[in-house]
């Protein structure tokens, strides 16, 4: 017997699933292969983070350039946390790339008494070198200012870091960024308040607006110093998200914050910056996170 032919009507049906399978095949297909399109980008992995980077770049202020650790008023790069040569610090570039390869592969251009408005000139000089591993610690001078007033806006603060990583990713693209936290300068205080020697190197003008008047107990200078306070925690927020924007930047978790600093890890001079400890203390918190599978939580 013949088969009958497909009427009219059940011609169109045939026609239009067959088009429908086509169709179907081609979007499979385009989505397997990885190709252009949204379905492309989702397939692309994100950049991971490398945990033995070969070069290292630092920028920030005088924590980084080791500032009243070695002599009263004067930076000590080679205490460093971040790029030292000195054995009893072993730097996060020590740890990194083996004190042999320090010199030659890593890179300080932190300036004592900077603040966030300098890290765009900053990161240009170290995005030259294209390094692997760019280490920030910016943020206390933008809080240690004469009075509280003259703190650096949030809104002002957060515009320049992300100005800055944006000239970096320009600069050198694939360099990673470990971000420290602003340290809890209120904790600092606490440190030195009670020491007269230390009283008198604060008059020379550390940090006024959290130092002044280091003994007072009065409802203005406690709330001065809770207003500084505030103002770190929310320079850290900022420092965490726009951290976060970036794959290839990596935020301390507040580690530095929160760590507890005693009067023996900080300067014997002014009992305000890191000593060689509180380097030594600052060079493992970094190593730690940059060496981590995960970044902090």
């Amino acid at each position: 017997m013949r088969p009958t032919a497909p009427r009219p009507r059940a011609r169109r049906v045939l026609a239009a699933a067959g088009a429908a399978a086509v169709l179907l095949a081609g979007a499979t297909t385009g989505c397997s292969s990885g190709g252009s399109g949204d379905g492309g980008e989702r397939a692309r992995a994100a950049p991971r983070w490398n945990t033995a980077p070969a070069s290292v770049a630092a920028v920030g202020d005088s924590i980084t350039r080791g500032f009243d650790a070695c002599s009263v008023l004067a930076d000590c790069p080679e205490v460093s946390w971040a790029t030292g040569n000195d054995p009893a610090v072993r730097s996060l570039a020590a740890r990194l790339l083996g004190d042999a390869q320090v010199p030659t592969r890593s890179w300080n251009y932190a300036v004592t008494g900077a603040r966030m408005a300098d890290l765009p000139g900053q990161l240009a000089g170290a995005a030259a070198h294209k390094p692997d591993l760019v280490t920030v610690m910016v943020g206390s001078n933008d809080a240690c200012r004469p009075t509280a007033s003259s703190m650096t806006p949030v809104a002002e603060f957060r515009d320049g870091f992300e100005k800055a990583l944006a000239g970096l990713r320009a600069a050198s693209p694939t360099s990673q960024v470990y971000v420290s936290s602003v340290p809890d300068l209120q904790r600092l205080w606490e440190q030195g308040k009670d020491l007269p020697m230390v009283r008198q190197v604060w008059k020379l003008g550390i940090c006024q607006s959290m130092l002044a008047d280091p003994l007072s107990a009065a409802t203005g200078a406690t709330a001065r110093r809770e207003q500084v306070r505030a103002r770190v925690v929310e320079y850290n927020e900022v420092l965490r998200e726009v951290c976060a924007k970036d794959e290839l930047c990596r935020y301390d978790g507040g580690a530095v914050f929160q760590y507890p600093f005693a009067a023996d890890q900080l300067s014997r001079w002014d009992w305000f910056h890191p000593g060689k400890d509180g380097q030594a203390r600052l060079a493992e918190l970094a190593h730690r996170q940059v060496t981590a599978a995960e970044p902090p939580r």
